[in-house]
């Protein structure tokens, strides 16, 4: 049998079947749409562990114990943030303006899951959808399918528990590009939530579709003069190590001033990262970079120790992360590069100035509007970097991977993270239910059209120029 083929039949049934579940599910109201996500936060949180160990066994990537956090981060953060938010019906009245705003579901959306972060992933999207009053598909990365699959199962059946109709939650079982493909084009299809790397985001951006999608990101954390060194490190180390640094938020470099540089080196040292020699780099590159010049997949979410004895490099096991000084960025300095594992680029410019420079380069070579992350305790900087950077986010004195993400910030809960028109996306918000809604307006006459042009509005206008 053609799989292609199998694959493409099985994504046009699950968009029916959303369809006309979808239509059951604009039916009901703000409180029964509550409770239908209550019970599906709850039952993912449940099954928090069982869904992390699937999802490390099945992928290869990550930390079993920080999967088990982001699956509890999807379920009930998500959730705490999203419980009180109104998203059908009468949003907003506004008696003065006679303006009524309604939220509307848009309708069946085609969610594409990554195998990087695929359990949690799953849970987020499918409760901002259904919080939203929309159905939704799943589109699984081949490798992260079988534990896709049963997130969306789990959501499904704690769903229908309390009267949700049936297919509001699918996935596909047999996952091929050309299923994908179909999803995203199909006419039922009404947006697309695409979470993964640039191919897959611009496929989505293209596909006619509207989009709602983030790709990768280069994120350079500057530490200045003024930080509290320790900590500055602390928080770095534990953000790059974060399920061996799957997430696309997570540290890329470390960039930061002349007259603090040994005083950083050596507190990364002391907290466990290890600088490359010369010799040890050139290796570490060659199990970096596959041939074709991007990411090694084989590499990705590691941990520190295993890439250096895939890179033939001896190091204490007690090392939590690989560290390479660098000249320069773009390909031919393969550590400047997104690196989803606990790899990092190290720089040292002049000042704060020259650093600004550097991190702004970073992020042109493949993290553009996505996260800048500086720590320091001078304002003044702080907002000079603010003003300056192509981010939509800059995150401060924070992980990056649990700050971007809105754990460790006042952030949206999210995982996907827009990146703005200068990424290549349509928002620059952590996305949530409101993102996932039309709004309808109904407007109220205020004036009659003879009232336009009256004597007084006349009286401020130079009518010879109009005459002209």
């Amino acid at each position: 049998m053609d799989r292609d083929l199998i694959s493409i039949q099985e994504a046009r049934d699950l968009i029916k079947r959303a369809k006309e579940a979808q239509l059951k599910l604009s039916r009901l109201s703000q409180k029964e749409l509550d409770e239908i996500v209550k019970s599906m936060a709850e039952e993912a949180y449940k099954n928090s562990e069982r869904l992390a160990e699937m999802a490390v066994l099945e992928t290869g990537f990550g930390r079993y114990e920080d999967k088990i956090i982001k699956n509890k981060f999807a379920s009930k953060t998500v959730y705490e943030n999203i419980e009180n938010v109104k998203t059908i019906g009468i949003l907003r009245r506004d008696d003065e303006k006679k303006i009524i705003e309604i939220g509307v579901p848009v309708g069946v959306i085609a969610a594409l899951i990554p195998s990087t972060n695929p359990t949690s992933t799953t849970i987020y999207k499918a409760l901002i959808a259904i919080k939203s009053g929309n159905s939704i598909v799943f589109s699984p990365h081949p490798s992260a399918a079988k534990c896709i699959l049963e997130t969306a199962k789990i959501l499904e059946e704690a769903a229908k528990r309390v009267g949700a109709p049936y297919g509001i939650i699918g996935c596909i079982e047999n996952p091929t590009m050309e299923a994908t493909s179909e999803l995203m084009k199909h006419k039922d299809v009404a947006l697309i939530l695409a979470t993964g790397g640039s191919a897959m985001v611009r496929a989505a951006y293209s596909s006619g579709k509207p989009a709602l999608g983030v790709g990768p990101g280069n994120v350079p954390a500057f530490i200045e003069r003024t930080a509290d060194i320790p900590l500055a490190v602390k928080r770095i180390i534990e953000s790059k190590t974060f399920d061996n640094g799957t997430i696309c938020a997570s540290e890329q470099a470390i960039v930061t001033e002349e007259c603090i540089k040994e005083k950083v080196k050596n507190e990364l040292i002391m907290q466990g990262g290890y600088f490359l020699n010369e010799e040890e780099a050139r290796k570490v590159e060659r199990v970096l970079v596959n041939p074709c010049g991007g990411l090694n997949p084989k590499i990705v979410g590691q941990p520190a120790t295993k890439i250096a004895k895939m890179a033939d490099i001896k190091i204490p096991d007690n090392v939590k992360v690989l560290i390479k000084e660098e000249e320069g960025v773009g390909r031919e300095f393969p550590f400047s590069m997104e690196k989803l594992s606990p790899i990092l680029a190290f720089y040292t410019e002049k000042n704060w100035e020259k650093a600004c420079e550097r991190c702004i380069e970073i992020l042109n070579y493949g993290g553009l509007g996505h996260t800048l992350v500086i720590h320091s305790n001078n304002e003044e900087v702080i907002m000079e970097f603010a003003m300056k950077k192509p981010v939509s986010r800059l995150l401060v004195n924070t992980p990056a991977s649990q700050g971007a993400i809105g754990a460790t910030t006042n952030l949206q809960p999210a995982l996907t993270l827009g990146c703005g028109s200068i990424g290549g996306s349509s928002t620059s918000d952590n996305v949530g239910p409101l993102h996932l809604i039309n709004i309808r307006r109904i407007a109220y006459g205020v004036k009659e059209a003879k009232e336009l042009f009256n004597e007084e509005f006349e009286n401020v206008l130079d009518l010879d120029y109009l005459k002209n």
